[in-house]
């Protein structure tokens, strides 16, 4: 199985930063593309950011120049440095991976279970 644990969610002021983490661990053979989702209540969750495994990335509009997405291969974990915080910013945020778990297998998605980050003053 695997396992994706995201942490550094918290409450933060308008124009303050964040960064959450994400690792993967368990049967992995291959991680391809991570990324961050997030869902503010009462509404869809939203794709936030991508980054493929050779370190390409896109962003939604709302958080590009403020957000910056990275990884570090050898640790199977995605970071999300968040700056410049909004009060529409406030959701959980869910990091996903699609990965492949053994050699001839699918790729599958895992999700991690969230992290609340609140930007309020």
């Amino acid at each position: 199985q695997v396992q994706l644990v995201e942490s550094g969610g918290g409450l933060v002021q308008p124009g303050g930063s964040l960064r959450l983490s994400c690792a993967a661990s368990g049967s992995i053979f291959r991680l391809n593309a991570m990324g961050w989702y997030r869902q503010a209540p009462g509404k869809q969750r939203k794709l936030v950011t991508t980054i493929t495994s050779g370190g390409s990335t896109n962003y939604s509009d709302s958080v590009k120049g403020r957000f910056t997405i990275s990884r570090d291969n050898a640790k199977n974990t995605v970071y999300l440095q968040m700056n410049s915080l909004k009060p529409e910013d406030t959701a959980v945020y869910y990091c996903y991976a699609f990965l492949i778990m053994g050699w001839g297998m699918s790729e599958v998605d895992y999700w991690g279970q969230g992290t609340q980050v609140t930007v309020s003053s």
